[in-house]
């Protein structure tokens, strides 16, 4: 579970959130079933809806791209590498004060229109860094007037910890838009303005003199204008079906390596991500194990924890960081993304694909839970005969329990929504279907298939 409510990324992002309904041209029926992308006339494809996913990942996305010092490499997994350095930077770590030399060279996208004219955008990436190497990720976009933003970082993010510390950057903002933690937002949507179009700037780094480089196989852009509202249209159960996922707890590591967002009681993300890189085969090694205190025990959900640590957000809920982490697992992609209902859902689980969540809730609005929350994630696993939630909630006592049963209803108004009230009666921001999506990077037939759907490949 995450801290107390508070203000945070999440809250401060409710005035863009709540204002949207104003200015917003989706039809009332994009609320009733939303799909993933918008403007696609595929017979497989989601139904359209407030949702555009664009990912570079191909050798023929990396080439169309401006490189200055990068170069695509082809292969099972095609991506992009430092070639010869555009030339050297200074960087400071504002987390730890030491400043060092880097070489580094840049890609940049082409210029992505989005289908769904955004107020969010959020951006996510699978990357190799070796030590001695990190990356930084911008995006810069075009409003609906014609005007430009700044280039706005979206994470400097590397695999370890040892070079750089992983970071989100605050205090971005043009005065129309801005930027908290992992999420782009414009400012007012009640103005109608957008974010009409919105290209992605890679900066590979590299200590001089090395030959080492990270390699980035996917970068992706999710933008987004998801109606307002407190609640959502009920959908059809279409699926009995449950995945075998590994359960493991959070609350279980209370205490433990409080430095990272003190401790286990915070690690819901994590704790998560971890259940499902396992569930693909994801294993860590007893070397990588070694730091962790022996007498803890799952110690992978320990390693988890520190390797999405965001420094200056101070917690493990970074959605890029998350989907990165379980990038570094072999075989594996990850993308931040939002789905519009629990058909969506149940198409992924269908294709034995389990998804985490993220929701806020009042205890008496999730039968069963037994806590409320500012903002908490889960993993889906299946759903009952009668259409109910099968989840591995890590917010429970012990590994054993972790496994819940969750109103349908219920659960999905508590996931889609984009208002809710606290228990003051102040009115938040709900997440409006934000997931993480783990996968094979050779995905089954069946699979390819949803995935497709969904615009994630």
């Amino acid at each position: 579970m995450s801290r107390a409510e508070q203000p945070s990324r999440r809250t401060v992002l409710t005035a863009a959130v709540a204002a949207a309904v104003a200015g917003s041209a989706i039809p009332a029926t994009a609320e009733a079933t939303p799909g993933a992308v918008a403007g696609r006339a595929d017979p497989d494809r989601a139904p359209a809806g407030p949702v555009d996913y664009r990912a570079w990942t191909t050798f023929r996305d990396w080439r169309r791209g401006t490189a200055q010092g990068a170069r695509p490499v082809a292969g099972a997994r095609p991506g992009v590498v430092i070639g010869a350095p555009a030339g050297t930077t200074e960087y400071t770590d504002p987390h730890t004060g030491s400043a060092a030399t880097w070489e580094y060279a840049t890609w940049t996208s082409p210029v992505h229109r989005l289908a769904v004219p955004s107020t969010e955008v959020i951006a996510s990436w699978n990357a190799h860094t070796p030590s001695g190497t990190w990356i930084q990720v911008e995006l810069k976009g075009t409003y609906s007037d014609g005007t430009d933003t700044p280039w706005y970082v979206m994470g400097r993010w590397a695999a370890g910890d040892q070079d750089v510390k992983r970071t989100s950057v605050d205090g971005q903002g043009d005065g129309r838009s801005s930027v908290w933690t992992d999420t782009f937002a414009v400012d007012d949507a009640s103005t109608g303005l957008r974010l009409a179009s919105c290209r992605l700037r890679l900066t590979l780094h590299r200590r001089p003199g090395t030959r080492a480089t990270p390699t980035v196989w996917r970068l992706g852009a999710m933008g987004s204008d998801v109606p307002d509202r407190f609640t959502v249209p009920a959908s059809t159960p279409a699926l009995a079906r449950e995945l075998r996922v590994p359960r493991y707890s959070q609350e279980i590591h209370k205490g433990q390596y409080p430095e990272y967002d003190n401790g286990g009681e915070a690690w819901c993300s994590p704790t998560s991500s971890q259940m499902i890189i396992e569930y693909w085969g994801g294993r860590l090694t007893e070397e990588q194990l070694a730091w962790v205190d022996p007498s803890y025990a799952d110690p992978q959900v320990c390693h988890a924890a520190r390797y999405t640590y965001d420094h200056q957000y101070a917690g493990c809920g970074n959605w890029p960081f998350n989907a990165a982490y379980a990038a570094t697992f072999e075989g594996l992609q990850g993308v931040v993304t939002r789905l519009g209902s629990l058909t969506d859902l149940e198409r992924l689980i269908a294709a034995g694909i389990p998804v985490i969540t993220s929701q806020s809730f009042l205890e008496e609005e999730l039968t069963g839970a037994g806590y409320g929350t500012a903002g908490h994630l889960m993993t889906v696993i299946g759903f009952t005969a009668d259409g109910d939630v099968i989840a591995n909630d890590p917010a429970s006592d012990d590994n054993e329990s972790v496994r819940r049963v969750y109103e349908r209803r219920e659960w999905e108004n508590i996931w889609l929504r984009t208002k809710r009230y606290d228990a003051n009666g102040q009115v938040r921001s709900g997440t409006g279907g934000i997931c993480y999506i783990y996968f094979p990077a050779e995905p089954a037939p069946s699979q390819r298939r949803v995935l497709k759907s969904f615009g994630l490949l």
